[in-house]
């Protein structure tokens, strides 16, 4: 319960947007999930859907040059190439989202769209 009380405290909800890439603090990780690194658990992340202004849907991005059938290349996000980690999606609070990096291409959303749509 402490963790939810200082998740809240840092800023108000972020106005998000589909295909926006943010910083996102996704906290320690339990077993397999993917965490953020330094102190905050930082990690850039893609808005694949709002819902409402407190809630939306995210999927974390990772650098690494492994490739698996659930890690969908985005491009270049701030001078590396990066990919997204479909089996990690999860709905998080707008006040989890720190700072907006940037967006991604038409195409890349759609690519990323279109892969999300197979899992389900």
């Amino acid at each position: 319960m402490e963790y939810r009380e200082e998740a809240g405290a840092y800023r108000n909800a972020a106005f998000i947007y589909r295909a926006e890439v943010w910083w996102c603090r996704f906290g320690v990780n339990i077993g397999s999930e993917q965490d953020g690194s330094g102190e905050l658990f930082l990690r850039s992340a893609v808005i694949l859907r709002g819902f409402g202004a407190d809630t939306c849907m995210a999927v974390p991005l990772t650098t690494s040059p492994r490739r698996h059938p659930l890690r969908v290349p985005v491009g270049i996000v701030q001078v590396e190439e990066a990919s997204t980690i479909l089996s990690q999606i999860r709905v998080v609070d707008t006040r989890r989202l720190v700072e907006k990096i940037g967006f991604l291409n038409k195409k890349s959303f759609g690519r990323l769209r279109k892969a999300v749509r197979t899992l389900f």
